[in-house]
């Protein structure tokens, strides 16, 4: 699952951060003017002008009829984030509050319906 800005560069989609007119690319392999961050991480800074695409994807989903975004998994389970904004609906769900009017739950995946990538 997909959250965060990418960048389409030469062809290849990396995970990316803006800086300023430059965009940050990252690549689990490194390759010609990445250089290493830390372990299976390597950056490459690329002026705006070079790139092909760049946007902002995550991935959402339906768990128990209402949106989430699907932040992560850890086994058969999906870390969700409510995502419909109604605080009254997030407390009926049982949803565990993560900060000031965001809720969060683990939901077993074979519950969790309709992922998809939503591009921004």
């Amino acid at each position: 699952m997909r959250d965060g800005y990418i960048a389409r560069w030469k062809g290849a989609e990396y995970d990316s951060s803006p800086d300023g007119a430059h965009v940050r690319l990252y690549s689990p392999t490194g390759g010609d003017g990445f250089v290493q961050v830390a372990e299976g991480r390597y950056r490459r800074g690329v002026p705006i002008g070079e790139l092909e695409d760049f946007f902002y994807v995550r991935t959402v989903c339906t768990w128990r009829g209402e949106p989430f975004l699907l932040l992560g998994a850890s086994g058969e389970w999906y870390r969700l984030e409510y995502s419909g904004g109604r605080s009254d609906v997030a407390r009926s769900l049982g949803l565990e509050p993560y900060d000031n009017g965001v809720y969060q739950i683990w939901a077993p995946a074979e519950e969790v319906t309709d992922i998809s990538e939503q591009y921004l």
